[in-house]
């Protein structure tokens, strides 16, 4: 699977931006998956729902389905990495990943210099172009952070995503 880390400070439109990327790369013919990494405990249940009930009840695992979507609930004493959280989506064309900054991948850094924070490139690894609000220093490509159809443009049209983590080609991004 193709994968591409979205990087940057709290606040600085990383959300904003992959709001904006998943239309423009379907508009390009991708499917987009996403992984948001949180340091904030997870739980969609709510306590008395008889899901909740039956998870603090000890079950290994609670699917909660409706018509239009379901979804799986499992405890995961100490986490799960990049690469097996990556092995449990469905295949598509491009997974974004926003955190797990420190992983081994290719990286979009967002930046935004009213926040007064340094860029992480180049002490952050992978990072291969930037998404700015303005100008930046540095040798990387410079994207419009403001201009989400650009970015995705320049992602396929330089393979910037092309990242074998499994299989599958960023088509026509990544060459086969």
């Amino acid at each position: 699977m193709n994968v591409l880390g979205i990087a940057g400070w709290s606040g600085s439109g990383k959300t904003t931006l992959i709001e904006g990327l998943i239309p423009a790369l379907a508009a390009l013919g991708l499917r987009v998956s996403t992984v948001k990494r949180t340091h904030h405990d997870v739980d969609l249940d709510q306590p008395g729902k008889d899901s909740f009930r039956h998870r603090k009840a000890g079950a290994a695992e609670v699917l909660v389905a409706s018509d239009h979507r379901f979804a799986l609930l499992r405890e995961t004493p100490g986490g799960l990495d990049l690469p097996a959280l990556l092995g449990r989506l469905a295949p598509v064309d491009l997974v974004l990943v926003e955190g797990f900054k420190m992983d081994a991948l290719p990286k979009l850094e967002v930046f935004r210099a009213s926040l007064g924070k340094p860029r992480l490139w180049p002490g952050t690894p992978g990072i291969i172009a930037v998404a700015a609000d303005g100008p930046v220093a540095g040798a990387l490509p410079r994207l419009d952070l403001n201009d989400a159809a650009a970015v995705a443009s320049w992602l396929v049209a330089e393979g910037g995503a092309c990242n074998k983590m499994g299989s599958g080609d960023l088509s026509p991004a990544c060459p086969g």
